[in-house]
């Protein structure tokens, strides 16, 4: 099979007219050729940190989306699903991604549960993550959330990280915010990137110190505009990733629009492409071909080189998708779960109280971060409840594993003017999080989630739309496009209802996370991420 038009050489800063041979799955050669094909050819796209199951997608239905974009290749960390199922989650995760094309590279996850201030499905400890580090299909230790037990040399995580420096594997950071001391000392350790950074500063500063940093846009975090800046300088030591991605999102584009966005900054397209195809190949020594002789024939034709329309993709010298179509077959797959929580009764969201003053946690536009801020209570006969006017609105979250009462808290910025939403995806242990106007709008919510064994929904009196995750409670069995339509659907609804953020879903799934400061809901309660500790509801 000969390929014609515009060879991209990345390394050397080249474009040329050029046809590439490919053979039994590999390039067997690439020559200068005249023509007048004006497409261009290039490295596949690589997103170097994602949560295949923040798509609500198992991997074999996500690739079948990704190709359209000129993905070939992801720098999967199965936490989420760890959290839920354990190492089968992970092994759950690799095997149907192997019944695809698609390259997904899977990490151990470091932190399960993230902390112990929360209940999870599951834990991994440091001796299943020497069982995984050992595995060829398992290729780096995935992000180390728990960067206190860094900071105070908690033996259970500094075992974690020598048995991936034993195998000879890189380790995944997360820290956001961390500087100084801190984060020089997390960097020894032997951590080697971080997809958290949300300031320029912030990455600068971890960039000087030898850190690869991931520029994160996702479906609700979005770093690009603050740091995309640093490429031009450092495009040696960055990548781009999703981190979290909804279907509706992954329908409409991937890595292919972040480097269209870079581009239009007037950015180097080389350094662009660098970033977005050859790094993560490299630094997580990835089984993906960089349009080279005699490696895999991993490959895409995109239209030019400012919107990066992608014509077509080659995985493996196979096409997997043209011209806006996947060829990528669907796999039968199972749905294993892990919800052991019964309906709730009304009395279990009320909270009694004469407290003048309470806690609330500030949502932020495009930001996993929160704020703590200090509001007047709205009491009704003696419970308090949410007060819509003032947009601050009662949350709660409950236990899926088990029946112990829901934990309470309320929100500012979500903006519901009636009705509830809630979801089963919620980092990292994936209780059921939902924020509603009333108690009422809240009971339903929940228990219609329970029903289902997991989902997501929006609710308002008789009116209720809902996608089923069955597959762990944070994945569907649907084909990736009806997924997609389904979500688009009830992301509407939640609007219709009032939320004014951009992805209410994927900002409320972050709002039980506790290692992200500040203020944060785990089924056990209301938690500062800045102390580490619990705190009262309650100020005055």
């Amino acid at each position: 099979m000969q390929i014609q038009g515009q060879v991209v050489d990345i390394e050397n800063k080249r474009i040329y007219s050029g046809e590439v041979t490919v053979a039994d799955g590999k390039i067997v050669s690439i020559t200068e050729k005249n023509h007048s094909i004006k497409t261009y050819i290039l490295p596949g796209f690589i997103d170097a940190h994602i949560h295949i199951e923040s798509s609500m997608l198992v991997p074999s239905e996500f690739a079948k989306i990704a190709v359209l974009h000129g993905t070939v290749a992801t720098i999967s960390d199965p936490h989420e699903i760890a959290n839920v199922l354990g190492k089968d989650g992970v092994h759950y995760m690799i095997d149907n991604g192997k019944k695809v094309p698609l390259k997904f590279h899977f990490g151990a996850p470091s932190c399960v549960p993230a902390t112990f201030f929360e209940t999870a499905g599951a834990v991994i400890d440091s001796e299943q993550i020497k069982e995984l580090m050992a595995l060829p299909d398992i290729y780096y230790l995935s992000e180390m959330m728990n960067y206190p037990g860094v900071l105070f040399d908690d033996e259970e995580v500094l075992k974690k990280i020598a048995w991936a420096k034993h195998f000879g594997k890189p380790v995944d950071g997360h820290a956001p915010g961390l500087r100084g001391a801190p984060i020089e000392k997390y960097i020894a350790a032997g951590i080697t990137t971080d997809h958290e950074c949300f300031t320029y500063d912030e990455t600068a500063e971890k960039l000087s110190l030898g850190m690869k940093v991931i520029i994160r846009e996702g479906s609700a975090a979005k770093n690009f505009e603050a740091l995309i800046d640093l490429l031009p300088e450092h495009y040696d030591n960055m990548m781009f990733c999703s981190d979290d991605k909804h279907p509706d999102d992954l329908i409409v584009g991937h890595i292919n629009q972040l480097c269209a966005r870079a581009v239009a900054k007037g950015m180097d397209v080389f350094k662009v492409l660098q970033v977005a195809c050859v790094n993560p190949v490299h630094h997580y020594k990835m089984e993906v071909g960089l349009l080279k002789e005699n490696e895999a024939a991993d490959f895409i034709v995109v239209e030019d080189l400012v919107n990066f329309k992608v014509k077509q993709t080659y995985i493996n010298g196979e096409l997997v998708a043209e011209e806006g179509k996947s060829f990528v077959k669907h796999v039968a797959f199972e749905t294993p779960n892990n919800f052991n929580t019964s309906a709730k009764t009304l009395s279990e969201f009320e909270i009694s109280s004469s407290a003048k003053t309470i806690r609330v946690i500030e949502a932020l536009e495009g930001q996993l971060i929160t704020n703590e801020i200090h509001h007047q209570s709205l009491l009704q006969n003696g419970k308090l409840i949410s007060n819509v006017d003032d947009d601050i609105l009662k949350m709660a979250v409950v236990n899926r594993y088990a029946n112990t009462p829901p934990a309470i808290a309320f929100i500012k910025n979500f903006g519901l003017k009636k009705g509830a939403i809630a979801s089963s995806v919620a980092h990292d242990c994936h209780n059921i999080i939902v924020v509603g106007t009333s108690d009422e709008e809240i009971l339903n919510a929940v228990n219609l989630l329970i029903a289902k064994t997991g989902g997501i929904c929006a609710v308002n009196g008789n009116t209720k739309k809902s996608l089923a995750l069955p597959v762990a409670g944070i994945m569907s069995d649907k084909d990736g496009w009806e997924a997609g339509r389904l979500y688009q659907e009830i992301d509407a609804m939640a609007k219709e209802l009032g939320s004014t953020l951009k992805a209410p879903f994927m900002t409320l799934s972050f709002m039980a996370l506790l290692v992200i400061p500040d203020l944060k809901l785990s089924d056990k309660g209301l938690f500062s991420g800045n102390s580490f500790s619990f705190v009262d509801l309650e100020v005055e």
